[in-house]
């Protein structure tokens, strides 16, 4: 995906969301990262998966009961989080295993 593609489906996103067309559902979230709806600010509350991915997350410091900000959320896709200043692209695989609830 281009930084050109991904800027188009952010701004489609903030259309929707000043108009008002985000569910109620959407707006309070308990789940996979990769199935969040809403950009802002989440608390991660679980990272699961092999040995070898908790560690990997662990060492980009997504560890349970931080706070980072989802950027830019593709239902069902890759993700951006932003977490201690700096910023990760998770792909779907990774972000399924990342449980999540917005702040």
């Amino acid at each position: 995906m281009t930084l050109k593609e991904l800027n188009k489906k952010c701004s489609c996103f903030a259309r929707k969301l000043q108009k008002g067309s985000i569910s109620e559902k959407c707006r309070i979230h308990h789940g996979p990262l990769s199935e969040s709806c809403q950009a802002g600010k989440i608390k991660i509350c679980k990272v699961t998966g092999d040995r070898k991915l908790c560690a990997r997350m662990a060492s980009l410091g997504v560890l349970p009961g931080e706070e980072a900000e989802l950027i830019c959320p593709q239902k069902g896709s890759q993700c951006l989080l932003k977490i201690h200043g700096g910023t990760l692209s998770l792909d779907q695989t990774t972000s399924n295993n990342i449980i999540v609830q917005s702040v």
